[in-house]
């Protein structure tokens, strides 16, 4: 297994949209007050817990090389309410004797889940680095204070401004489960404009339709969205993840599809605890 820096930062950025269901459905404004970059929250409440259980195929072999936890709580943040996700991931032993995988996501917004705050810190193999950035919204634009504290321990700063709204891999998940989605049509593509501490991403979200989805190691069914998330990169189009999320008002991704340069991975939803909404895409016995 080459697990390469590279390799292992894509593998990051398509689980931690586990950070999971991303920008799903962005409006494209103009300006970017706080207001308009956030959305009512309908999808989940204080004490959501969600787990998951992290698959590779080796030699035609799937291998559970990990898992990932999210937690959603309410704080308060600079005196006032705010959402914090935490989206902690990490391999087990067998994957530990190729790489070496531990990372920690948090984010903060507003109660209308407008971003203040992210940080994620990832020790890959034996490099350890943190990425922070920090949120205002002066005018009508959308400004950013990133900062990456690199493997060597040097600190880079570095600030943005933009007229849109911009996410991070948290923060675009927490507001992509408030979407509704009655009104799409398979095929129906939405932008999503994303960054970490050094650049911005530009992708898209594409609605793939309605299946239903069998849990690992469960006899429960559920009815699910499902998304393609594709980036364009070296001329071609890519489709780095497919999410498969419930088709009910807590969104909450039970699949995900990876597509890696050394090969192909899954992430199964385990558990599940502390729900806003009663499960009503699960398809009884």
């Amino acid at each position: 297994m080459n697990w390469t820096k590279h390799t292992h930062h894509r593998l990051q950025l398509r689980l931690a949209a586990l950070a999971l269901l991303l920008a799903a459905l962005l409006p494209a404004a103009t300006t970017a007050t706080a207001q308009q970059c956030g959305i009512e929250n309908t999808a989940f409440k204080s004490g959501e817990r969600l787990d998951y259980e992290l698959y590779f195929n080796w030699k035609f072999v799937w291998v559970k090389v990990g898992q990932a936890h999210m937690n959603t709580d309410q704080i308060t943040y600079e005196g006032k309410k705010a959402w914090r996700s935490d989206l902690v991931t990490g391999g087990n032993r067998s994957l530990d004797r190729f790489f070496t995988m531990r990372d920690t996501l948090v984010s903060i917004c507003s109660e209308n889940l407008s971003p203040l705050y992210h940080r994620k810190g990832a020790l890959e193999g034996k490099r350890y680095y943190v990425d922070e950035l920090w949120y205002s919204y002066p005018g009508n634009n959308c400004k950013i204070k990133m900062h990456r504290i690199k493997a060597n321990g040097e600190h880079k700063w570095k600030d943005a401004q933009y007229r849109e709204c911009i996410y991070d891999m948290m923060s675009i998940f927490l507001r992509a489960r408030n979407f509704d989605a009655s009104t799409m049509k398979e095929g129906d593509t939405f932008p999503m404009p994303i960054t970490d501490a050094s650049s911005l991403n530009n992708a898209w979200l594409k609605f793939r339709g309605r299946e239903t989805f069998k849990m690992e190691g469960s006899s429960e069914k559920f009815r699910c969205l499902v998304f393609s998330f594709i980036e364009r990169s070296d001329g071609k189009n890519h489709e780095l993840v497919r999410f498969f999320i419930t088709d009910d008002q807590n969104h909450i991704p039970v699949r995900l599809d990876l597509n890696l340069s050394f090969g192909s991975a899954k992430a199964f939803l385990k558990s599940y605890k502390g729900v806003r909404s009663p499960m009503t895409s699960r398809i009884e016995k």
